[in-house]
């Protein structure tokens, strides 16, 4: 079955440019928010957050469009110290909803330890001490070896996404490979029938690498939002199909840009999955749509499955958004500043918790049906 459906980012990693705000830490933004509120009200935001961005009826909904499958994205600490009691439920909730609506479940870890990259959708503070201490991949394995004993009889499992988007700067990419080796090798004494996702390097985009590592029930997974400064809009007033950067892109470059991944699918016998793709929405004025198409084709002609980034977010100018838009300016986005976003959450949450819950669910978010329908389109192909 080729993998088609979407991504529910931010409800167990959260990122700040999806809630309206600066991309800060999760963790440095709980820290702040902690000692503003105390550890107490820290873990009822938290609890109310989880139970409130997403709920059972999003995965109905997902189901409905025709998607057969969600990208988990979760932040290790979910796990190991932000609910050292009941962090696994939420994942339980996930794999329990899924397989109620026929959606699979790819559990991808998109903060490990130490942090895999230097951004902050790792939550990392401008290291990716991943890479420099052995320790944190340690952890990693033993993480991983927690939650494939715990979900591995889960009927809505798809597998395991090893790590999101690693980028490891000076360090020779070897490192990387025999992380992955060692983590096939034990998620396999464990469970031997899930698959097993492993992402390119420098953000899910290099691959060549990992063809010494294939094996059954291992699929190479690769991210692209090319031509970057169309779909996340870095650049304004660029159009596609058009000149972006001096270069034409149109479909025929798409898909010469995807072209390579096609043949080491070919030549390697292994899958590829497209775990993220999405573009920033700029009122479809600007050929957004046509990206998507285009895009789409290709993925569908080269037999790739995929997840779009992202399920639902807050409405910006940058980044790919969601097939769920929040489109006003409440008290807890403030566009026009000075505190942005989330940040907001952290001096109203005492006073207004019930609001703040209330303005986490999708019943307030905005359908982008352009988007959607298109998503559709080709989650019946």
């Amino acid at each position: 079955m080729k993998l088609k459906g979407v991504n529910l980012g931010s409800w167990l990693m959260m990122e700040g440019y999806i809630l309206g705000g600066r991309n800060i830490p999760e963790s440095i933004f709980k820290q702040n928010f902690g000692k503003i509120n105390g550890k107490a009200a820290l873990s009822e935001f938290i609890r109310l957050f989880r139970d409130n961005f997403i709920s059972e009826d999003d995965f109905k909904n997902i189901s409905q469009m025709g998607a057969n499958c969600i990208r988990l994205p979760f932040n290790y600490r979910l796990i190991t110290k932000e609910y050292p009691k009941n962090g696994l439920t939420y994942l339980k909730k996930a794999l329990t909803w899924a397989h109620k609506y026929n959606l699979g479940v790819i559990l991808d870890l998109h903060a490990a330890p130490g942090a895999q990259n230097c951004d902050w959708h790792s939550d990392s503070t401008g290291r990716a001490l991943f890479w420099e201490k052995e320790k944190f991949r340690k952890e990693t394995l033993n993480l991983w070896d927690e939650l494939v004993s715990e979900f591995k009889d889960e009927p809505a499992l798809i597998g395991f996404d090893i790590i999101n988007e690693p980028v490891l700067g000076e360090k020779p990419v070897s490192l990387l490979a025999a992380f992955y080796k060692e983590a096939v090798k034990r998620i396999k004494t464990i469970d031997k029938k899930h698959t097993i996702f492993l992402e390119g390097s420098l953000w899910a985009q290099r691959i060549d690498f990992l063809k010494d590592l294939i094996e059954e029930n291992v699929s190479i997974s690769i991210h692209t939002y090319q031509p970057l400064d169309f779909t996340f809009n870095f650049e304004p007033f660029y159009k596609f199909p058009g000149k972006i950067n001096n270069e034409l892109w149109e479909k025929e470059k798409i898909r010469k840009y995807l072209e390579p991944y096609f043949l080491f699918s070919k030549n390697n016998k292994v899958p590829i999955f497209v775990g993220e793709f999405g573009v920033n929405w700029r009122g479809g004025f600007w050929g957004e749509i046509n990206w998507l198409q285009d895009i789409l084709e290709t993925f569908e002609e080269f037999g790739f499955g995929y997840t779009y980034w992202t399920y639902k977010a807050v409405s910006g100018y940058v980044f790919p958004d969601g097939l769920y838009q929040y489109i006003q300016n409440s008290k807890y986005i403030m566009r026009e500043g000075p505190i942005y976003g989330w940040e907001n959450y952290i001096t109203s949450f005492q006073k207004e918790k019930n609001k703040i819950a209330d303005f986490w669910q999708t019943k307030n978010f905005i359908a982008n049906d352009a988007i959607i329908s298109k998503l559709k389109e080709f989650f019946k192909k």
